[in-house]
């Protein structure tokens, strides 16, 4: 059985991959900052959620010490890019020295490039940069378009303004994706662990099929049954939608967003998924948690998730 540290174990992809990790047999610890927000996590037998600062280079040493492999899936959209998206993989690199552990996994981001025109993707980079660098360790990267599944806050959040409002403006309409299942994204990490071949490298995760940003407002609006206008914003307007949005407590999206979304989020032309594995389509299963008629058992699920109940 192995025995791995998940950076950022609690957040939507993390529940997945320590799901699939748990049926491989191997066990997870999860540091938390605070403990409670991690508690979902709690029914797996061979699952330890800790209360932990992963910033805290001393805590970061002694929760990666005995571990056989580190995954980092630390991520964010807003607030301090450089810190979650540089400093941290450092500061994960210097632990995994400190700890003697040689595998570990990074999550990074499709689009991720030192001239990208976000933020976001900048700093994705370099992180990026930083663990490839390692020729001490055996590193893989991942690199996934927008993530899809019953927690997501992707197409969950289209069909649920669908609920509120009869007109959706949609920012950055022709702005493409390839949507990668959440299940597919654990199964792909959860390969690389014991794959020699994987070290060393970075893989693209995406789905079987691109969409557009409008495409994709469209089908979640269709599937959970309600019929919307939807009004594509022209880029001025969508800079300026980005701009008032951010202001929010808590923003819905943001000028640097709105600067990713001009990069396509899609495969260069390799295979969806690495390892052989076959990419989900989102309309087999994005019905199951969109659509009216959804298991109200999965609705409570996913209430309960998010409130990390």
């Amino acid at each position: 059985m192995k025995n791995i540290l998940v950076l950022g174990g609690s957040g939507f992809v993390g529940r997945h991959l320590i799901a699939q990790l748990t049926r491989e047999m191997s066990s997870a610890t999860v540091p938390s900052r605070r403990r409670e927000r991690a508690k979902h996590l709690i029914v797996f037998p061979t699952v330890e959620v800790v209360q932990a600062d992963v910033f805290d280079a001393v805590a970061l040493e002694r929760l990666a010490r005995g571990k056989d492999a580190v995954v980092n899936l630390v991520g964010s959209l807003h607030g301090d890019l450089e810190r979650a998206h540089v400093e941290l993989p450092r500061r994960v690199l210097a632990a995994c020295r400190s700890a003697g552990v040689t595998r570990l996994l990074h999550m990074s981001a499709l689009g991720a490039s030192a001239d990208a025109p976000s933020r976001y993707l900048r700093t994705k980079a370099a992180g990026e940069e930083a663990v490839l660098a390692a020729r001490d360790l055996d590193v893989t990267v991942f690199r996934p378009s927008v993530v899809f599944g019953p927690e997501d806050r992707f197409l969950n959040m289209f069909a649920c303004f669908a609920r509120f409002t009869p007109v959706l403006a949609v920012p950055c309409p022709k702005a493409r994706f390839q949507p990668v299942y959440v299940g597919d994204v654990a199964r792909a990490m959860v390969a690389a662990l014991d794959d020699p071949e994987a070290r060393g490298r970075a893989y693209e995760l995406c789905g079987p099929r691109e969409y557009t940003l409008h495409e994709l407002v469209a089908y979640a609006c269709a599937v959970s049954g309600h019929s919307r206008l939807i009004l594509d914003l022209p880029d001025g307007l969508s800079y300026l939608q980005a701009a008032l949005l951010e202001r929010l407590p808590g923003p819905l999206m943001s000028r640097d967003n709105y600067r990713s979304m001009q990069k396509p989020s899609v495969s260069s032309g390799g295979a969806p998924l690495p390892f052989g594995l076959a990419p989900q389509a989102l309309e087999a299963l994005a019905p199951g948690y969109l659509a009216p008629s959804a298991n109200l058992e999965e609705h409570y699920s996913q209430l309960r998730w998010k409130a990390r109940r």
